[in-house]
């Protein structure tokens, strides 16, 4: 196909995607239209953008992928940026980079690392898939983030990293934590995936820590082409490690689309195993995994990553509009409030139900459900409480009060930027219709007096 050709199919794939969009945006129906907890925001350019990767022909990791690892780096802040297949995947790997024997800061087999109980159960995994034992902390119900005081007295000599989770996407507080870590000589590392765009003291969450986790699922903050993730390094000792173990532990360290011919090093068929000359890119110096997206993935990331300021604006003016509402029923719902110092790009909204309310978790949800709108509980609640984690080696620093309660009374609603003020109409009005019950005069004195 000559250069004309494909820029007319190009064409003609443009504007038939715009038509497409134009037809596909349906009539908002309140109580007939389902309200997603959370959802993928795209247009036309986004499927553009991916249909010219595939009009290209080369579909693993290549151009695309280079120029997003770039830009996110860039929008975060920090030294590099690894593109994954999950954010789970990225959990994974920065705990197995950790592991290896290259690493400067090598850690053992039965090494703790301090975290939330009230988490996502990849984080966890990643702790046990690697032979770390997690210590686990309560969190603040009003944040739903640990006390940097809690990780504090969490610290044993066995303590080498707190891996930090900003929960919802409101930022842990920071300086204090990072004090903490310094004066004990931890490592930080942090769980950014529902947090892309928070900021503590202007500074955005998942630059502070040696290295972060992201990810790019449907329900976060921006997506590619449904899954992916990235990992982010401010430490560029383990730039190597990382990228090896993601690219099946190979030894070469060229890009994904594979670089020069000589290789970046420019001496690719100069290396030897054992005293044969062997192809530098097929010389495998780790045990690794092939965990990286493919390039229209990369191609969709960049589009959305230029709406991202957009989408957060719209986040934070949503969340805005429900707390104005949930302010009124304090007396049934724990107050969320974001952390001192920053600026969340909320990735819910949260509601905790007070245990003394008159009702509980599952009858406000079974009735939202029946109503179209969907629910979630905070992911794991409790990590303990799940049956696959029972039985897990870890050890407990105080009582998990708050994450208990977060596992009993817990759960969000969505505030994503497909979500508008006549999604929120509807969604408060329902619940003001379910708390009616319990806010006249004699069902509230009742509820006051116990």
């Amino acid at each position: 196909m000559n250069n004309r050709s494909q820029n007319n199919t190009k064409n003609k794939l443009h504007a038939l995607f715009a038509k497409h969009i134009r037809i596909q945006n349906k009539k908002f129906i309140p109580g007939k239209t389902l309200i997603p907890y959370a959802g993928t925001v795209f247009d036309e350019k986004e499927l553009n953008a991916m249909a010219d990767v595939l009009l290209e022909g080369w579909f693993g990791l290549g151009k695309q992928g280079m120029l997003f690892e770039y830009e996110f780096a860039k929008y975060l802040g920090v030294k590099k940026a690894y593109l994954v297949n999950s954010g789970s995947s990225a959990d994974l790997l920065i705990m197995t980079a950790l592991k290896s024997s290259k690493s400067s800061h090598q850690l053992k087999d039965g090494d703790e690392v301090i975290t939330p109980a009230c988490t996502f159960p990849t984080l966890i995994a990643a702790l046990i898939h690697n032979r770390l034992k997690p210590v686990f902390v309560d969190i603040d119900l009003k944040t739903l983030n640990p006390k940097p005081s809690d990780i504090y007295d969490a610290i044993s000599r066995k303590t080498k990293a707190i891996f930090l989770v900003h929960s919802l996407g409101n930022p842990n507080d920071m300086d204090p934590i990072l004090k903490v870590a310094k004066d004990n000589n931890l490592l930080v590392l942090e769980d950014n995936c529902d947090a892309l765009g928070s900021t503590y003291k202007s500074k955005k969450t998942g630059s502070f820590g040696m290295m972060s986790t992201v990810s790019f699922y449907p329900a976060h903050h921006i997506t590619t082409a449904g899954e992916g993730g990235a990992i982010v390094i401010n430490d560029t000792r383990f730039q190597c490690i990382v990228q090896s173990l993601r690219d099946w532990g190979r030894d070469c360290w060229c890009s994904a689309s594979g670089g020069p011919q000589k290789g970046l090093c420019g001496k690719r068929f100069s290396y030897k195993i054992n005293g044969i000359p062997y192809d530098h890119k097929y010389i495998f110096s780790n045990i690794g995994y092939n965990l990286k997206p493919v390039e229209l993935q990369a191609a969709m990331g960049r589009v959305q990553l230029k709406k991202l300021n957009q989408f957060n604006t719209l986040r934070r003016n949503n969340f805005k509009e429900y707390d104005s509402f949930f302010k009124s029923y304090c007396r049934f719902f724990v107050p969320h409030s974001a952390t001192n110092f920053s600026d969340p790009a909320w990735f819910a909204y949260p509601i905790t139900i007070k245990k003394k309310a008159p009702f509980k978790r599952r009858e406000l949800t079974l009735y939202l459900e029946k109503h179209l709108i969907q629910t979630r509980p905070m992911f794991a609640g409790n990590i303990l409480k799940q049956p696959g984690f029972i039985n897990i080696n870890h050890r407990v620093s105080k009582p998990l009060v708050n994450s208990n309660a977060v596992f009993d009374g817990t759960f969000f609603i969505g505030l994503y930027p497909g979500i508008s003020k006549k999604h929120i109409s509807y969604i408060l009005q329902t619940i003001e219709k379910f708390l009616k019950k319990y806010t006249n005069k004699k069902s509230d004195k009742k509820f006051q007096d116990k």
